[in-house]
């Protein structure tokens, strides 16, 4: 069995995405150990004020992505607060020996990704209302797209290490990946696939918080080329929501690995490899 639990307050102004975008998020850890979700509970607290057609649209949100995900609503706790906050507790079922780690990267693989990176700065933006609407939506469309499918794809091509992308950003979770394996993970900045609109307000000072955490926490872990510009770099650091598996693929497996992502019309982009050493280098 994987259990986990994951919760937040509102990224978004519209209540059905924001329940979607949270029950999404706490999906993909079950996802990045190869299982399959089976129910989840609610775990919720929302303002006494807060109108109950709003409250509805949060948990239609959340109990529409686990139903996609095969599983089920099996109750759930709520509170009274004073800031909304929502997100599951998700039970999973994986064959124990299928279950996917950190820990098994070697020297030679080639690192995939499954998604753009930019949802914090993207939605940072948005909360200050200086993000395109466009940007926006397509930000919402990959927080709300679960990883279901591209776990099933790193169980059939044999991923040797799996890990999702979220409040660590790219950076801080190919990190536990390097370090759990005992490997240094080679990323080139020029092959990391960024959303629409998440340059450009990085370039207009719009970082996060979150972003500044991880860039202290690497810093001695994490080596860059002074070639990498400053915008990307804000991206590299941004914690994601609801971000992409990030999997070591052994190198013959590469062919196979784009293939299956392109059959199933998903995106994939190899971002890096592994060798040997420690921490996470990038390059341009």
């Amino acid at each position: 069995m994987v259990l986990t639990v994951d919760f937040f307050a509102p990224l978004v102004d519209d209540p059905y995405h924001y329940g979607a975008i949270a029950a999404a998020n706490a999906l993909s850890d079950v996802y990045a150990m190869g299982a399959e979700v089976t129910l989840a509970l609610n775990i919720a607290a929302f303002p006494e004020e807060m109108a109950s057609e709003t409250i509805g649209q949060i948990i239609r949100g959340g109990a529409d992505k686990v139903a996609e995900a095969g599983g089920v609503i099996a109750g759930g706790h709520t509170i009274i607060d004073a800031e909304p906050k929502y997100g599951l507790c998700v039970l999973g079922i994986v064959h124990p020996r299928r279950i996917f780690t950190k820990s098994g990267a070697r020297p030679g693989d080639l690192l995939y990704l499954s998604k753009r990176l930019g949802t914090g700065i993207v939605t940072t933006a948005a909360q200050s209302d200086r993000a395109k609407p466009q940007h926006l939506q397509t930000a919402i469309d990959s927080m709300t797209r679960l990883n279901r499918h591209p776990s099933h794809i790193a169980q059939a091509v044999q991923a040797l290490a799996l890990t999702d992308v979220t409040g660590y950003g790219i950076l801080g979770h190919s990190y536990e990946m390097a370090a759990a394996g005992k490997v240094a993970l080679r990323l080139s900045a020029g092959r990391v696939p960024l959303l629409p609109g998440a340059l450009e307000y990085a370039s207009q000072g719009i970082v996060t918080g979150g972003a500044d955490r991880n860039r202290s926490h690497l810093r001695d872990k994490v080596s860059l080329s002074d070639k990498i510009s400053k915008e990307v770099e804000h991206v590299l650091f941004d914690p994601q929501t609801s971000g992409g598996l990030l999997m070591a693929v052994a190198p013959e497996k590469a062919g196979e690995v784009e293939t299956r992502f392109a059959a199933d019309e998903l995106s994939v982009w190899q971002i890096g490899e592994v060798v040997k050493g420690e921490g996470v280098q990038v390059t341009l």
